[in-house]
């Protein structure tokens, strides 16, 4: 009797599972902006009222988003072909670009409930990039590919995590090409699916990338399906290997950001994703050491070595949740 063909989307209980923790997600981002809003002098307690905040939440973030990219510079969309179909992605040029000057590429990677923009304004990158001049790309899901927008970042048994990779190195490739992205100087950042994804890419072509950044995401390799990823998100998944590395290459520095009360994806994929870097590296774990910058988070470094260099950091922020760490305000998934 032949098997029937296995089915390319995530199973519908994956998907509830995700959608439920996306929205709880999105409840806890919003909560500080709430309470603000119900201190205010006048604030109503009834339904009504109750509706009026939400009103105002919504107002607040949308013109936090639209302060956040009405900045001088370029903000323009397009269209990147790949094994998994078509991705549409927005691109930030800081102002006064020369036609002959290369600047550095920042890839930014949203995670689930978001897309390029809701990344670009909470996380107040685009500002960034304005100040230290350099490029910077947000590939965006599609809703088709999940009903979440998150990244397939675990499901490489059937391809779609390799699939949607593909997509958004030609989302690169196409920026480098006809925006003057400097093809030496890219760097990955992305927020839990998109720092799996980002991992993933890191790890298929690490002569592409001189930095990755994961904030708030799963080890890579730990999982292959969703059930699979479900129980990586929770910590239920040990460290695998990572694939041998072509001779002569090693993978780019790595950057692991992650609250230390992150109720989403469980903090130990920090320190896992840091020792799968460190092995590949023969790299090893110095005394962490604890940093605290005015009223904020403090937080606990922890740098991995070798008498070369520096391979990878863990930055666990004590007490923030699932969110983008000094994120800006009125932002779901921002703290």
């Amino acid at each position: 009797m032949a098997r029937r063909p296995r089915n390319p989307f995530p199973s519908r209980s994956f998907q509830r599972t995700l959608g439920v923790w996306t929205r709880t997600a999105l409840r806890v981002g919003s909560r500080a902006v709430t309470q603000a809003l119900r201190s205010a002098p006048g604030a109503a307690k009834n339904g009504a009222g109750e509706r009026a905040l939400a009103r105002k939440r919504v107002s607040a973030r949308k013109q936090a988003a639209k302060s956040t990219l009405a900045l001088a510079g370029k903000w323009s969309s397009g269209l990147a072909v790949g094994a998994a179909g078509a991705r549409r992605y927005r691109l930030f040029e800081p102002p006064g670009l020369s036609r002959n000057e290369r600047l550095p590429l920042l890839v930014m990677l949203h995670g689930c409930g978001q897309d390029a923009q809701e990344l670009a304004a909470s996380s107040r990158m685009n500002r960034v990039a304005t100040r230290a001049r350099f490029l910077v790309l947000y590939p965006e899901q599609d809703r088709l590919s999940n009903a979440q927008r998150c990244w397939n970042w675990y499901d490489t048994r059937s391809g779609r995590a390799q699939g949607e990779a593909s997509v958004i190195e030609a989302a690169i490739t196409q920026v480098c090409l006809r925006h003057g992205a400097d093809p030496r100087r890219i760097a990955l950042a992305g927020l839990s699916a998109g720092a799996s994804m980002a991992a993933l890419l890191a790890t298929r072509h690490p002569e592409r990338f001189c930095a990755v950044v994961m904030h708030s995401g799963v080890a890579p390799g730990v999982a292959h399906s969703s059930a699979t990823a479900l129980g990586a998100m929770r910590g239920r998944r040990n460290a695998v290997p990572l694939g041998p590395l072509a001779a002569g290459t090693r993978l780019p520095p790595l950057l692991v950001i992650h609250g230390s009360a992150d109720p989403i994806v469980a903090p130990g994929n920090a320190v896992l994703a840091a020792s799968q870097w460190a092995a590949c590296a023969g790299a090893t774990a110095g005394a962490p050491r604890t940093v605290q910058r005015g009223a904020r988070y403090t937080a606990t470094l922890t740098d991995y070595h070798t008498p070369e260099r520096r391979v990878a950091t863990v930055c666990m922020v004590n007490g923030l949740g699932h969110a983008w760490s000094g994120g800006a305000d009125h932002h779901a998934y921002s703290d």
